[in-house]
């Protein structure tokens, strides 16, 4: 059974860091291309990041392309996301999720197959 969980959220003021984590067990994790998405209150779910397999591949909505960075570490099971200049419109909850192949239709949630609870991420003006 996949079992995802996110940490590092918070409140940050705008401008500010944070690096959200997300350690993943009951899968072989280097075959799974791994994603993050957020949802705020009254909106669809957004596609924010996703890195392929080996971790060569990566691609980023265009919200948050140049300030946002996805990496993982296979060696720990654990793929991250490096938010930088953060302003009050990322605020959500960030979710990670999976599921096992490349990253064509990454950028869709009903590609995925497991997903974590979710971090909140608050950015205050």
């Amino acid at each position: 059974q996949v079992r995802l969980v996110e940490s590092g959220g918070g409140l940050v003021q705008a401008g500010g860091s944070l690096r959200l984590s997300c350690a993943a067990s009951g899968l072989t994790f280097s075959s799974n291309t791994m994603g993050w998405f957020r949802q705020s209150p009254g909106k669809e779910r957004e596609f924010v990041a996703a890195i392929s397999g080996g971790g060569g591949v990566t691609i980023y909505a265009d919200s948050v392309k140049g300030r946002f960075t996805i990496s993982r570490d296979n060696a720990k099971n654990t793929v991250y996301l490096q938010m930088n200049s953060l302003k009050p419109e990322d605020t959500a909850i960030y979710l990670c999720a999976t599921y096992r192949g490349y990253l064509y239709g990454s950028r869709f949630s009903s590609t995925y197959d497991s997903w974590g609870q979710g971090t909140q991420v608050t950015v205050s003006s």
